[in-house]
């Protein structure tokens, strides 16, 4: 851990810049030093809350004190804010998603590359317990061959009537929440190659932007995942589903434990057929305990400030940032081939291929 806390200014104070603020306040290695934001009333709130305030990015860059800028703002802007940071030497850390396009992403890498500063991407969903279960389920090898995953977040209240309901200011579904589950299904499945990607997105509350969308993940050996978004549903389907040739994994939300049901005996004898007024079927009879062992996972205690503390230590060079360039990238790729399938209305190729290993995070299991 450094020696000494880092001073962050917080460019754009609305929702997330807020959020950052308050874990700032509660860090052992961040000190919020101030925030900048474009709108009087948002500065105005900072200077009710003893924040220090900049009446420019200029003010910002110009600050010997300032060590790193945490960028918060509308997504066009991340780009063009990051580079300005990283030309004045501060390190930069980008709300997700990160920026707009593969092409603009390089631009950002190539520019922390000229200063020797670290850009990275606040990927805090990584600290989830729904997805920390999750991806101790498939790495632990008790459902046998992983068939399929599911994962989703579904809601009612519709897409956001801010700037994320509009394009020009990268809105959309799959840039707010459909970054934070592509990034854990790519955590999760870390030992398998992506072949083709197939996504519909969703246009019943906003026609300028997707307000949901399916994106399906063909992998080799077979495994598909979905990750799934909606705004219009009124009725929740589970936060993770996993199969497997030897059992299956489920979190209905994200308050809840991960049930695990693996099967002990495949040849069940007697089976009590499920009886409907249109016949009757022991094909699809539920299993009993003589037959399938049942348990749970609980739920982890992950400390999302562990992010911070990376990141602190990587802009002293004692390690590598968790969400690195290249798993920048991957995500990239990913929500571009989901945009170009949806377009097409067809499943795409993916060619790009994983240089990375498994995320590196704490190990936050819990004993049974």
């Amino acid at each position: 851990m450094s020696a000494t806390k880092k001073n962050g200014v917080i460019v754009g104070y609305g929702h997330m810049g807020g959020w950052h603020a308050n874990h700032y306040a509660k860090s052992d290695v961040v000190r919020l030093h101030g925030i900048y934001d474009i709108d009087p009333q948002k500065t105005a709130l900072a200077q009710s809350q003893g924040i220090r305030t900049y009446a420019s990015l200029e003010e910002v860059l110009a600050d010997p004190q300032v060590d790193f800028v945490l960028i918060a703002t509308p997504n066009e802007f991340h780009k063009p804010y990051a580079i300005a940071a990283l030309q004045a030497g501060k390190h930069v850390l980008s709300e997700k998603p990160v920026t707009l396009s593969s092409q603009d992403l390089e631009e950002m890498i190539d520019a922390a590359g000229r200063a020797h500063r670290i850009f990275s991407v606040h990927q805090n969903r990584r600290w989830d317990c729904d997805y920390l279960m999750m991806k101790q389920v498939y790495e632990s090898g008790e459902m046998g061959e992983v068939t399929s995953i599911e994962s989703r977040y579904h809601g009612s209240r519709g897409i956001p009537g801010d700037w994320r309901a509009q394009k020009e200011h990268g809105g959309g579904m799959i840039y707010d929440w459909g970054v934070h589950l592509i990034d854990q299904m790519v955590g999760i499945v870390s030992d398998r190659e992506i072949l083709s990607v197939f996504c519909h997105c969703n246009h019943i509350t906003n026609f300028e932007v997707d307000d949901g969308f399916k994106l399906d993940l063909f992998y080799e050996d077979g495994l598909v995942a979905r990750i799934e978004v909606g705004t219009s549903n009124f009725i929740s389907l589970p936060r993770f589903y996993m199969t497997g040739t030897n059992g299956g994994a489920i979190v209905d939300n994200w308050q809840d434990n991960c049930r695990v049901v693996c099967c002990k005996n495949w040849d069940e004898k007697d089976v009590k057929p499920v009886v409907t007024p249109g016949g009757l079927t022991r094909t699809m009879a539920p299993r009993d305990e003589k037959t399938i062992a049942t348990h749970e996972i609980l739920r982890p205690t992950p400390d999302v400030h562990d992010y911070y503390r990376n990141f602190v230590r990587a802009m002293d060079g004692i390690e590598e940032p968790y969400v690195t360039h290249d798993q920048m990238r991957y995500d990239m790729w990913i929500m571009e081939a989901a945009f170009a399938s949806d377009r097409a209305g067809a499943p795409v190729p993916f060619p790009h291929k994983r240089n990375f290993g498994r995320y590196a995070v704490p190990d936050y299991r819990r004993e049974e």
